[in-house]
């Protein structure tokens, strides 16, 4: 594709847990997001209506951590079904049919510790992913890996019930063209090609770290690809700091940045708001037709 054609970008939409946090729900880790399934699935459906408003033309479930692993932890783990179901149907309800619906399916433990990672576990993915199918996603986000035989796992588990799907790792801060498990993200680019994956992003890393990676994936790309980056800074304790963020209009300068790098399919990740996407709407809505 050359410079001068039209290209038809895709909005996500941004952060769930952040925003939870910045609207004063309960969550705490590690049952983050969560927890206001349980206490105030309202203001889950409030944000997915918020991102929609504001542009987004993809809206993700909350489902980063309603898997058995995380919930166990703390003492929910019977409640992952339940949990999982009712994400879809928030997401849905908010979205109406106007928006594309994408089942979340991250890392089984901290998406910032590979170490931790339990490696293959094809069981528990496609237990996932048979509920956020069930439920009526259209699609499968199989976001922030940090290692590619986990992330293989969850391809195969989305394979297996011939489901659309997105693949997108973390990059490390410190070498944007590796994952946080030193695997290339150029690497995981090839295994998402190859596994039938529709596109193939990077998240939940600071906007120049994001544009660095995409930069490395580039020029070897046969399938879409783009970013999501995050804004502010995690904190084992509290979940999220909002420091260090980028405005709206900042933001959206980094979108454009990704799409000068040939990116069609962009959002916002951990402490974006439906104002970040609001403001990329805005800008990107001549590609949007």
């Amino acid at each position: 594709m050359t410079s001068d054609e039209p290209r038809r970008v895709t909005i996500l939409d941004g952060a769930m847990g952040t925003e939870l946090q910045r609207k004063g729900a309960r969550v705490e880790l590690p049952l983050w997001s969560a927890l206001p399934l349980i206490d105030n699935p309202h203001l889950v459906f409030s944000i997915h209506r918020e991102y929609c408003n504001a542009g987004a033309d993809v809206i993700t479930t909350n489902t980063f951590r309603t898997h058995r692993q995380s919930l166990e932890k703390g003492g929910l783990g019977d409640k992952a079904e339940s949990l999982s179901r009712l994400a879809v149907r928030l997401a849905k309800d908010a979205a109406d049919g106007k928006q594309l619906v994408a089942g979340s399916i991250s890392p089984l433990e901290d998406c910032y510790r590979p170490d931790l990672s339990p490696g293959n576990a094809l069981d528990e993915f496609l237990e996932i992913a048979e509920w956020l199918l069930d439920e009526g996603c259209e699609l499968l986000l199989i976001e922030t890996m940090n290692n590619l035989t986990e992330a293989r796992s969850a391809i195969r588990a989305a394979q297996k019930l011939d489901s659309e799907f997105f693949v997108s790792v973390n990059p490390s801060n410190r070498d944007p063209q590796t994952m946080l498990s030193g695997e290339t993200v150029r690497e995981a680019l090839r295994v998402a090609e190859g596994e039938g994956a529709s596109a193939f992003l990077v998240n939940c890393a600071p906007p120049a770290i994001i544009e660095r990676a995409i930069e490395s994936i580039a020029p070897y790309s046969q399938m879409p690809y783009g970013g999501y980056a995050n804004n502010g800074t995690p904190d084992d304790r509290v979940g999220w700091r909002f420091d260090r963020e980028l405005a709206p209009f900042q933001f959206a300068e980094h979108i454009e940045k990704l799409l000068s790098l040939g990116s069609t399919i962009v959002g916002g990740c951990c402490g974006t708001t439906p104002a970040h996407i609001k403001e990329i709407s805005q800008r990107l809505a001549p590609m949007r037709g």
